[in-house]
């Protein structure tokens, strides 16, 4: 063999060596990198686990009336009359009327039952209710409404309505202060069945319920900010501010969907005024929670043994979030712009109402010709949340509360990082928005007592099972008391 030749076949073992250089000093360049960003990675989440932030101070006083009337602000209790006038009737009734003469282009798709939404055959009949059961009774229904104490008092510039009720017991049974917080699309009048059975004795207890359950700002009876940022941690603080008018300096608090979210607030900013949380929608919305979550996609019954249906398969329940979410996100952007339409019309206010607590009940619900709410409810309940939201034209500024609260995410994240030690009862119903582990509420609530898991119910808990509810708030403020009396000794 040839010099030349020789070398031909020596050059490309030659540019293979090279190569093989270049490749492994690459190697050192890349993993450095790589591992410096897997650290960088990994030391945000430890801070994000294990660091605690300060409790972020919050304005007590902020105004959130009028600038001009703070001068003059009255501070009484002044009792309230609910009043659907008759201007008010009239004008609902020739709306209604043009409804009913109208139907063309108005019917939906057969045999797709509520899946597209709220259908035309079913809304007839809650509409023939609503027309011939209900519009005649009017009167019967304020006096309804009016069973209970109703009161206004200025809180921050607002005028905050609430329902006072004081049970009538003897000297020897423990009163207990009850704030009631309600969401959205409900109101005060959910709590309507339980209130009886929450402030009259219970056997084999030693204890009842004051129940003061006030209207959100912006709903019902109570004013709207008149500028934006009143949020849920705000809103916290304005009911510390009418719960201390009122004269009371320790309480428990109930509350779900926007509730839970007052009340968590209520508990990490004000963890010495209250006696207890009880919550209908437990809810801890740390990274770290839904982090784990996810992960437990992998194997499901390392995180949730009892109740794995509840948070997996994973696609199944973020299918459902996605198409049952568009509301949530419409009202977190653009709450006037649905809210104009819904303001102007009772049938699309109706329509609208009615698709939340269909699908909020029980999502098997879309599957029934009536939308299934006929099981769950008394369609008269059902039509006296939906007037009260039309007869004080709401809509609109209780849809606003989405967008704030979406706005503040960041002061949202911090108390939700806070843990905090006020006794936490949660009941869980079957068909509640969201579920969590124990382990991971007691991230946030550390001294979460207990919880009642139930295989029934939906996430208007008071409003669809009076009885269960007033049933679990008694057991929970009885260990919420236990608790308190053994810290104690």
């Amino acid at each position: 063999m040839s010099k030349k030749e020789k070398s031909k076949e020596n050059k490309p073992k030659d540019i293979k060596v090279k190569r093989n250089r270049s490749g492994h000093s690459a190697t050192l360049i890349i993993l450095p990198i790589i591992f410096g960003i897997l650290a960088a990675a990994g030391y945000s989440i430890y801070l994000e686990v294990s660091t605690v932030p300060d409790l972020p101070q919050i304005d007590l006083n902020a105004w959130w009336g009028p600038n001009d009337t703070k001068t003059n602000q009255d501070t009484s209790v002044r009792p309230y009359k609910v009043v659907f006038s008759d201007g008010l009737i009239y004008d609902l009734n020739q709306r209604q009327e043009r409804y009913r003469a109208d139907t063309k282009g108005k019917k939906s798709l057969p045999e797709v039952a509520w899946t597209y939404g709220v259908h035309s055959d079913g809304f007839a009949q809650f509409f023939a209710h609503w027309l011939f059961k209900c519009s005649t009774k009017y009167p019967e229904r304020v006096k309804f409404l009016n069973q209970f104490d109703h009161f206004l008092t200025n809180i921050q510039g607002l005028d905050i309505h609430f329902i006072h009720v004081k049970p009538k017991v003897r000297n020897e049974v423990k009163v207990v202060p009850l704030l009631l917080l309600h969401g959205w699309p409900g109101s005060v009048r959910e709590f309507y069945e339980a209130i009886p059975l929450l402030t009259t004795p219970k056997p084999g207890y030693d204890l009842v319920f004051e129940v003061i359950a006030p209207s959100l700002p912006g709903f019902v009876f109570s004013q709207a900010p008149v500028r934006p940022g009143l949020g849920s941690p705000q809103i916290a603080v304005i009911m510390r501010n009418l719960m201390q008018r009122l004269g009371f300096s320790q309480y428990v608090v109930q509350g779900g969907d926007i509730g839970h979210f007052i009340g968590s607030d209520m508990a990490t900013l004000f963890p010495n005024q209250l006696l207890g949380f009880h919550s209908n929608m437990p809810l801890n919305f740390q990274k770290k929670t839904i982090w784990t979550w996810v992960l437990g996609g992998v194997w499901p019954t390392l995180v949730e043994h009892d109740h794995t249906d509840r948070l997996y398969p994973l696609r199944k329940h973020i299918e459902f979030f996605l198409e049952e979410s568009g509301y949530s996100h419409i009202q977190s952007t653009k709450p006037d712009t649905i809210g104009v339409a819904l303001q102007d019309s009772p049938v699309g206010l109706a329509y609208y109402i009615l698709d939340r607590f269909m699908i909020f009940t029980d999502p098997s619900n879309k599957f029934e010709e009536d939308g299934g709410l006929s099981k769950h409810y008394n369609m008269t309940n059902i039509v006296d949340n939906i007037m009260l939201y039309w007869a004080t034209n709401c809509i609109t500024t209780s849809m606003r509360l989405y967008k704030e609260m979406a706005g503040m995410t960041e002061l949202t994240t911090v108390l939700a990082k806070i843990p905090t030690q006020v006794p936490t009862w949660g009941l869980r119903l079957k068909h509640e928005l969201f579920f969590q582990p124990e382990f991971t509420l007691r991230w946030k609530f550390t001294n979460l007592l207990g919880t009642t898991t139930l295989d029934k119910g939906g996430h208007f808990a008071a409003f669809e099972m009076p009885d269960v509810f007033a049933d679990d708030v008694f057991k929970a403020v009885k260990s919420f008391i236990d608790f308190r009396n053994k810290v104690v000794k």
